[in-house]
């Protein structure tokens, strides 16, 4: 249980009463002494939501009641990538209400990004501590906004399926849900047992790979990142004319003879038309879209969540803001939100879910069966 930061705050931070985490730089103890909030070394710190609003708020008065120059930029620093989480309460009742919504769609469908994968251990991308968090922040504050690196990364073969990835493929199996559109390249979807035919990775699977000849597509149980230098220079590379990087994996079509590449997409690259159109074609049909672990920013991907029938149903998870929050918050003719917005892990709030469809004897068993999925997935990856 940690404490709030803001000291003259300092009661508990739990399940029970949400809060915030932000980071925005270093600060030296001698800099701490004249700050209203314990921000450690690295400019993190753990708020209420109302307290970080409260200091928020001041931050931006033309007369800041005691805050210092250095924790005005901290704080405005720290907004940028603010991450929220509701009470736990909040969010059992958020998923009382959600699986009601599901049981009367005709067409849900999921929405899902990188934050329904850092539970398997892989960063997210505009988090806290983000991958283009650390680069915005070392571009604009040099040493002091770089965070001391813990740990070596993580091995794409030995993720495996979270939480939310098998609680989806439970669900497509219950016909709660109808489609999956993914920006993820992890593979974990895929692994967790969802088939190529309900599922449209946008972004390339970092297990699938497709001849350049025939189109034909493979799935294999290594990632591309795992071939050698040996291996991918057995074939001749061929340079991408929009991101300029050589696709080939060094594999041969086993149909054609053609050569093997990777599927995933990098800045610059297209997506493929082919699996744009099938999440076009499910994206227009859904009147419910769950988008889970996603900041919504990135194009045209983003714009598959608003396709759907009118007025737009959208159930968002995420630990931050996204620019479709508003739409959660519509009222349809009997004033009531269309939608539903859940600040948090994925996780967590699937679990809630899972709760109130299946009952608590219900979802132990399949939690239980975990251990079984999980030989499944080894098996797959070796």
């Amino acid at each position: 249980m940690s404490t709030c930061a803001l000291l003259s705050c300092k009661k508990p931070v739990n399940a029970d009463t949400g809060r915030v985490e932000v980071r925005a730089f270093q600060v030296s103890a001698k800099e701490k002494r004249e700050l209203k909030a314990d921000w450690d070394e690295s400019g993190e710190a753990i708020f209420h939501n109302g307290c970080w609003s409260n200091l928020v708020a001041e931050s931006k008065s033309t007369k800041p009641d005691g805050l210092t120059e250095l924790e005005i930029k901290l704080v405005k620093e720290a907004k940028k990538t603010a991450e929220f989480h509701d009470p736990d309460q909040y969010i059992k009742d958020s998923a009382k209400r959600i699986v009601d919504m599901l049981k009367k769609a005709s067409y849900p469908i999921v929405f899902t990004g990188a934050g329904i994968s850092t539970a398997a251990g892989i960063g997210d991308f505009r988090g806290k501590d983000g991958k283009w968090t650390e680069r915005d922040k070392a571009k604009d504050h040099g040493a002091k906004g770089m965070k001391k690196k813990t740990g070596r990364g993580y091995n794409i073969m030995s993720l495996r399926p979270t939480y939310t990835h098998e609680a989806l493929v439970k669900l497509l199996e219950m016909g709660l849900f109808k489609y999956v559109i993914s920006q993820n390249t992890d593979g974990l979807h895929r692994l967790s047992g969802i088939h190529e035919d309900k599922i449209s990775e946008l972004h390339g699977n970092a297990f699938v790979q497709k001849c350049e000849k025939c189109h034909k597509r493979f799935d294999v149980n290594r990632s591309h990142r795992a071939m050698g230098i040996a291996e991918i220079s057995k074939v001749p590379p061929k340079k991408c004319e929009r991101c300029h990087i050589s696709h080939r994996t060094g594999q041969i079509c086993e149909s054609c003879g053609g050569y093997l590449m990777n599927t995933i997409i990098n800045f610059g690259d297209y997506l493929e038309d082919q699996v744009l159109g099938r999440a076009t074609d499910n994206a227009k049909k859904a009147d419910i879209v769950f988008c889970l672990g996603s900041t919504l920013m990135v194009s045209p991907a983003n714009s598959l969540v608003e396709m759907g029938k009118k007025p737009i149903r959208l159930v968002i998870c995420n630990r931050q803001g996204t620019p479709y929050d508003d739409y959660c918050s519509v009222k349809d003719e009997a004033d009531q939100p269309v939608g539903s917005r859940i600040h948090g892990d994925c996780d967590i709030l699937m679990r809630a879910v899972m709760l109130e469809i299946l009952g608590e004897k219900d979802c132990k068993t399949w939690e239980d069966a975990r251990r079984t999925r999980m030989v499944d997935y080894d098996a797959k990856r070796t």
